[in-house]
């Protein structure tokens, strides 16, 4: 897939006024550029940083705010009032704004040089009380935003202004997403339903379905060579089990899913889809449910969800995308089984097959099994163990009147012993603040069985995306209580009907 921070960028709008004569716009001007390039020059930001001309008026401001909407490229604008920019000139410009805002409240000058201040300096460094006049009359509007304050040299300050980024091109990455659904949902599940044109609506997000055998008519073109190479690949990227190498008795069943993954590419390039689902009630003309075909498309950056689950799907396509050239992955997840022994609680997740290895940087093994459901051929997959670390997990559920995203930080752990029977990935976590809270919460929050897992970012960026796209989240983490959790979601009940007006 492409790669999806190329072609970004954020403005950087600066405000000030005339009031303090040209000699000192221009000071504003210099300084302003320096801050930018701070940002821009950030292995933290990971998009590009565009100063644009200090804006001083109404018109300039809503014209600059109209350019940001309409232009492709630029996912989010930086505000910064360097000195005192009367903030009713902001009003039509923050009126007409439609995409992210960033307000960066800093300052050219990390020290203050405390003898050789004078009167020019304070007028020229009033970012201290004119970006609190911007911020009354955003708040004033309600105009969503982040608040970063610090000098723009310092690292947290640069990771706080990246991890809105991230959030911010997730947020562009949706605008305009096309999915593929092969096949239907899983008959008589309830969350894998959901409003596919308020998905539009709300996010951006294109659903729809396309008949299985339309897939199927593209994997049976596959040619051979083509098949050929993706098995050398295999063979080369992992550990194949003898039985599936050449000349092996299972080896037609792994050039089969190198068909499969062929066939699901071309598709879904051709059509433009950068997420899909599938469904082992729906398999059409296909041999095989696709396992190791959709790990390695998930691998790749699609986003995927299982039984026809779009939202899950979106759910990964995002991580995904925010997640971007950082260490770690994202993959679908579900929670499937316990360990309940006191002081030992757990969570083992996994899938039939689906689980993405960029959860892992050991090398997966490429193997063959039944399976017990789809009534296809024995499908191949890959087999790993998650690598341990700080993960997070989320779901997005249809309310009815909304969506709500659930997020749950949690611990992953190796499991407590050897899975010689259970020839899938998988992942063990410990959930934040325990389980028995953690599942509390989770069922009251009505979250989905089906997850994204992610090890690449944390919940500071599903922070920011909820604020950027005005949807709810649910945290659980080690602060929650179920008194609190259950509090706050009477409270958000409330706020998101009375936000979606009458």
């Amino acid at each position: 897939m492409n790669e999806p921070f190329q072609g970004r960028e954020i403005w950087f709008l600066t405000g000030s006024q005339d009031l303090y004569g040209e000699e000192t716009l221009q000071q504003v001007a210099e300084q302003s550029q320096q801050v930018a390039a701070l940002l821009d020059e950030a292995d933290q930001v990971p998009v590009r940083i565009v100063w644009k001309p200090v804006l001083k008026d109404s018109a300039s401001i809503r014209r600059t705010a109209l350019e940001a909407n309409a232009d492709d490229s630029c996912i989010g604008v930086i505000t910064w009032m360097h000195t005192f920019s009367p903030a009713k000139m902001w009003i039509t410009g923050l009126d007409a704004l439609r995409t992210p805002l960033l307000h960066l409240h800093t300052q050219a000058n990390v020290a203050l040089p405390w003898a050789d201040i004078d009167m020019d300096f304070m007028n020229l460094n009033q970012a201290a009380h004119g970006d609190r006049e911007f911020g009354y009359i955003a708040t004033r509007m309600g105009v969503p935003r982040k608040i970063v304050v610090g000098h723009a040299s310092d690292d947290g300050v640069r990771a706080k202004v990246g991890t809105w980024a991230r959030a911010a091109a997730g947020w562009a990455a949706l605008r305009g997403m096309k999915l593929a659904r092969f096949g239907d949902n899983m008959r008589g599940v309830a969350v894998t339903e959901g409003d596919k044109t308020e998905a539009e609506v709300r996010f951006g997000v294109s659903v729809n379905t396309w008949g299985v055998n339309d897939l199927v008519a593209m994997v049976d073109a596959v040619s051979g060579d083509a098949i050929d190479a993706l098995v050398a690949e295999y063979e080369d990227t992992y550990d194949v089990v003898p039985e599936l190498c050449a000349g092996g008795e299972r080896h037609e069943s792994l050039r089969y899913g190198a068909r499969l993954e062929l066939g699901m590419r071309s598709f879904l390039k051709e059509g433009g889809f950068s997420a899909f689902t599938t469904n082992f009630e729906d398999l059409g003309g296909l041999r095989q449910l696709p396992g190791l075909a959709v790990q390695r498309l998930m691998a790749a950056g699609y986003g995927f969800g299982a039984e026809g689950d779009w939202k899950t799907a979106v759910l990964v396509r995002l991580a995904k995308v925010m997640g971007h050239g950082l260490p770690g992955g994202a993959s679908l997840m579900e929670d499937y089984t316990y360990e309940l022994t006191p002081g030992k609680e757990k969570i083992l997740g996994a899938h039939m097959l689906e689980i993405c290895p960029t959860l892992t940087t050991s090398r997966p093994r490429l193997e063959i099994h039944p399976l017990g459901i789809g009534d296809r051929e024995d499908p191949v997959r890959l087999v790993f163990d998650t690598d341990p670390g700080l993960g997070l997990v989320v779901s997005l559920a249809d309310l009815r009147e909304r969506f709500r995203l659930t997020a749950n930080v949690v611990d992953i752990v190796g499991p407590d012993a050897e899975l010689p029977n259970l020839p899938v990935a998988r992942a063990v976590w410990v959930p934040r603040p325990d389980l028995v809270t953690s599942a509390t919460a989770w069922l009251t929050a009505g979250g989905a069985h089906h997850t994204v897992l992610t090890t690449a970012v944390g919940l500071e960026v599903f922070e920011d995306f909820a604020e950027i796209s005005g949807t709810e989240l649910a945290v659980i983490d080690e602060s929650t209580t179920i008194r609190d959790f259950a509090r706050v979601l009477r409270w958000n009940q409330a706020y998101y009907r009375l936000a979606q007006g009458f």
